[in-house]
């Protein structure tokens, strides 16, 4: 679905090499985050519902980043979807 994000919202989408984690940093440090409320060795999703994720998601989307200025992820997409449309 990235093409018709790229075009709905004039944004690039960008992929990092595979096998290289070093070009994710951000993904990887969302996943250290993520395994905060899922710990590897004892998560079983099936016992998670779709409210309690989108909660977590909520929560991590919410947290100021240091990567960010200290902003949120959900201030930093806003910002950039406002400044876009004008």
């Amino acid at each position: 679905q990235h093409p018709v994000f790229t075009l709905a919202t004039d944004c690039k989408v960008y992929f990092c090499d595979p096998h290289s984690p070093w070009q994710r940093g951000s993904n990887e440090n969302t996943n250290g985050l993520l395994r905060q409320y899922f710990p590897r060795s004892s998560t079983d999703f099936r016992t998670w519902t779709q409210d309690d994720l989108d909660a977590v998601a909520r929560e991590l989307n919410g947290r100021p980043r240091q990567t960010l200025d200290w902003q949120n992820p959900a201030e930093v997409l806003h910002k950039h979807l406002v400044a876009t449309a004008a």
